[in-house]
């Protein structure tokens, strides 16, 4: 693979560019910058944007609405967004119930769901961890059965993030008791405002109401939201999940933190210097900005393999280990280079806005976003089963 980028490419960089400067409101570029909470309509407000260029799915079909880039184009696009201040785009709907339905789905719910998701007309949460099944995911126990035309479901689903602004839910549902794990479980669309539903919050350690506890009583679905075969779930789980975890290695996210921790370590002085000419600290720098180019390379890798539509492979499991413990590394260092200043999210007690606090361009970040990369290496599969899955399809150990 050439690291190097063509002209063509270089020109669709500044492509790029000129379109965040000439479309990304300020307003959340800003609220990204301090470090604030984005609300739902932050949210679709820049996905809205995204989906009148055109470039709000590039990892889809062009006959759905894709663009059309090349693995590199890609990566150029989500480099330059987080670099500018963009929103992180929800993955929910786009990139990951979206993909199941394109290769899973009936042309019914192709031409229903796939519009709308780009639309953000709806809004998709991920029914799979469960009170006790959360690594070991084929252990679910919420069950669907068959009555007629629908299936009748009950159950539980836990850390179901953003499940409160959610119109619906993609779920695993146990169809078959009797066959073995990974056999009996089908994918089912929910309407989250189906009667029997109830989500109730959970608040994480940065006192954030993220994540959610669902709660299935005696909930009709239509069988027509099967996507794929009945008792054959498994297949499009493990599809989604690949996805998932490529996007969860997120070195686009990290290049713009390690950015953020460079300049925060210029700024803070500790003994009459600035932090960053600290021999130790700068050690610290450069031994996680190696990892993330190392890192960057393979996942180009990765995408590139996958220019012809196929799936990442047990390879995406190394990216989502590696990328969350960039992650971690990075935010431990940003807090550390912080300081004192390192507070919790408590928006309305810092007073955003007011430039007299030298703080408030990363302090409440800084403390955020560590808690939050905390989670990384459990969502989406725990790094340890990413290991077990690495030492299985790749080693042969």
């Amino acid at each position: 693979m050439d690291i190097e980028f063509t002209l063509h490419e270089q020109a669709f960089r500044e492509d790029v560019r000129a379109f965040l400067r000439d479309n990304l409101p300020s307003e959340l570029s800003e609220r990204i910058s301090l470090g604030k909470r984005l609300s739902k309509e932050h949210q679709v407000q820049w996905m809205q944007i995204l989906d009148r260029q055109g470039w709000l799915a590039p990892g889809w079909p062009v006959e759905f609405g894709g663009t059309g880039w090349s693995a590199v184009q890609k990566h150029i696009f989500d480099e330059e967004c987080f670099a500018a201040g963009a929103p992180k785009v929800v993955s929910f709907g786009l990139k990951m119930v979206a993909p199941v339905i394109i290769k899973f789905g009936t042309e019914q719910q192709k031409a229903h769901f796939l519009p709308r998701i780009l639309s953000c007309e709806d809004w998709w949460c991920q029914g799979y961890s469960e009170p006790g099944a959360g690594s070991d995911l084929s252990s679910l126990k919420t069950r669907a059965v068959r009555e007629s035309d629908h299936y009748v479901v009950n159950g539980q689903k836990t850390w179901t993030t953003l499940a409160h602004y959610a119109d619906w839910m993609f779920c695993l549902v146990r169809t078959d008791p009797e066959a073995r794990q990974q056999r009996g479980i089908s994918f089912l669309l929910i309407d989250m405002r189906t009667p029997g539903i109830a989500v109730r919050p959970i608040i994480t350690l940065d006192g954030e109401h993220e994540v959610n506890e669902v709660f299935f009583d005696n909930v009709r679905v239509p069988v027509a939201n099967l996507v794929g075969q009945e008792n054959q779930g498994w297949t499009c789980a493990k599809y989604l999940l690949t996805h998932e975890r490529t996007s969860i290695g997120g070195i686009a996210q990290n290049k713009a933190l390690l950015s953020r921790l460079k300049r925060i370590a210029s700024q803070q002085v500790r003994d009459g210097q600035p932090l960053f000419d600290d021999p130790l600290f700068r050690l610290q720098i450069a031994e996680v900005e190696m990892q993330l180019m190392a890192a960057e390379m393979s996942n180009l890798r990765t995408l590139a393999a996958t220019q012809n539509g196929d799936v990442p492979g047990a390879e995406s499991s190394f990216l989502k280990i590696k990328g969350t413990e960039i992650r971690q590394a990075i935010t431990y260092l940003i807090s550390k280079a912080v300081g004192p200043y390192a507070l919790p999210f408590i928006e309305d007690e810092l007073g955003y806005g007011d430039e007299s606090l030298l703080y408030t361009d990363y302090s409440s970040a800084a403390t955020y976003q560590y808690l939050d990369a905390r989670k990384a290496s459990i969502y989406g599969g725990a790094n340890e089963i990413q290991k077990n899955i690495i030492a299985k399809m790749i080693l042969e150990l």
